[in-house]
């Protein structure tokens, strides 16, 4: 048997991941879906002084409370950053990282850094005209998902705390990189803000050689949206399972 800890990305919850946790059980493992402060069912906890690290504590927090063994750490989309800064701090503890469509910064960037400068300016203003510094939700379209998948989507998506942005992550390569890991590229239609994490997972030279040594890192394809555990979530969860 083995543990599953699966983080959303953002404006999203723990309820994304809705249709992947019962093949992880029917298998017989224990898997739990995090949702972060502020966001899903935690969102009357939203409020300004929200930053990456809480974040950081809330994955972290999970890890111990579950009692979770060597977990498989999921991670999607701005969840990367959670995912790396966790292997860092405990790197020990993890069995396999799977970053799904996800955020890979390098030491001293923030979830922003990769992005184009008008989506950048774009959301710090939205930020800024809330009164809660939240970034409001895209149409569910940017991600692939149409019809009665972006309806369910929509329905669920809640603004997503502003000062995460530009949360700036420190952190060790070499030990993060001891983690086996796995980047799940998702590529139709491929979302233009994690074309650099596309980029750097297939390069050799990121993290300065350091990506894939360690624990070792393989890149996967999967011929769908930026939302898998929403339009494919069986053939994300077989994914999964590959990893434990």
């Amino acid at each position: 048997m083995a543990d599953f800890v699966l983080v959303h990305g953002a404006w999203h919850g723990g309820w994304c991941w809705r249709d992947v946790l019962p093949a992880l059980h029917r298998a017989g493992h224990r898997a739990h879906a995090v949702t972060l402060t502020g966001l899903g069912e935690r969102a009357h906890l939203m409020t300004p002084a929200i930053t990456l690290e809480t974040h950081i504590t809330d994955v972290s927090n999970a890890i111990e409370m579950e009692e979770m063994q060597q977990p498989v750490l999921v991670v999607h989309s701005y969840g990367g950053m959670i995912g790396t800064a966790i292997a860092d701090r405990m790197p020990a503890r993890l069995r396999h990282l799977v970053y799904v469509d996800a955020v890979l910064p390098k030491p001293g960037e923030s979830w922003s850094s990769t992005h184009a400068s008008a989506t950048r300016e774009s959301r710090l203003a939205a930020a800024q005209a809330a009164p809660d510094f939240s970034i409001p939700a895209p149409d569910p379209s940017e991600f692939g998902l149409s019809a009665g998948q972006a309806e369910w989507v929509k329905r669920r998506q809640t603004p997503h705390p502003g000062h995460t942005y530009q949360s700036v992550l420190d952190f060790d390569p070499g030990r993060v990189a001891a983690v086996p890991r796995t980047f799940v590229s998702c590529t139709q239609p491929a979302l233009a803000t994690i074309e650099v994490a596309r980029q750097r997972a297939r390069d050799s030279r990121f993290w300065n050689g350091a990506w894939i040594g360690g624990g070792g890192v393989r890149v996967v394809e999967m011929k769908t949206g930026h939302d898998p555990m929403i339009s494919a979530p069986d053939e994300l969860a077989r994914l999964l399972l590959g990893c434990c």
